[in-house]
């Protein structure tokens, strides 16, 4: 059986949607919850990589707090070389362009700019290049932002969409990882968890509002991008999964 490993940096950050998709496709989930000292796992043909987010960050990689980091990212780096499917979800993401050679800073937004994280729901567009997830974007296609980093993508990435405040949004890295800065997993409950834990970080980027606002925009949005987000997370699979499988039995 295949399996989807998901490498979890803390509790309320977990696959959601990732794996209602994963269990339809009878893949065998694996969660290495690296915030309680789980090990890496050794890999194999047939398996794909789920990277989750964290408040944790790039610039975190050596520190004392969070020692797994470095592990991971090394770990990332020989996934890369071995051309294992990944898919990296926000910090996932940024994990995944950095060890590709990339970087992150600090999301700066208006003029003159400032710090502020992107939180919330907002489009993101297609560059409208020749891509597989074209379709997605015929109609608008509004999706959740949790971040207070932008990537800054190594040479060899693909942009596949941006958004009006933050150009690294999804992005390819060869021909089987692929980094999405915003967040297609989360359910309600998951949310919820989200805006009662993440008080600070709203406030800094919504204001006191935030979490007010924040709510009112799940309850137009979070059952609205359903079939979407469920429908990209499906590409994502059927591409790494699928189309490496037919390149492992040539």
């Amino acid at each position: 059986m295949k399996r989807l490993i998901v490498l979890q940096h803390v509790e309320i950050e977990g696959p959601g949607l990732f794996e209602k998709v994963a269990k339809e496709r009878d893949l065998k989930i694996e969660i290495i919850r690296l915030y309680k000292k789980n090990n890496l796992p050794e890999t194999k043909e047939g398996d794909l990589i789920l990277i989750m987010g964290g408040p944790m960050g790039v610039k975190d990689i050596g520190s004392e707090r969070y020692p797994w980091l470095k592990l991971e990212i090394d770990f990332v780096k020989r996934e890369l070389e071995n051309k294992r499917p990944i898919i990296g979800v926000c910090l996932g993401a940024q994990l995944l362009a950095s060890a590709a050679g990339g970087d992150v800073e600090i999301l700066k937004y208006g003029s003159p700019p400032k710090v502020l994280p992107e939180i919330g729901w907002s489009q993101i567009f297609t560059n409208k290049s020749n891509n597989q997830f074209n379709e997605l974007f015929e109609e608008p296609f509004h999706v959740l932002h949790w971040h207070g980093d932008r990537i800054l993508l190594p040479n060899k990435a693909v942009l596949i969409a941006s958004s009006a405040r933050c150009k690294e949004q999804f992005f390819r890295i060869g021909d089987f990882a692929y980094g999405l800065q915003f967040h297609i997993e989360a359910t309600k409950a998951m949310l919820e968890e989200w805006i009662r834990e993440d008080k600070e970080f709203i406030i800094r980027g919504l204001g006191l509002n935030g979490q007010k606002f924040l709510r009112e925009e799940n309850e137009k949005y979070i059952d609205k991008t359903f079939l979407k987000r469920r429908l990209l997370i499906s590409k994502l699979f059927k591409l790494l999964i699928d189309m490496r499988g037919n390149l492992e039995k040539r």
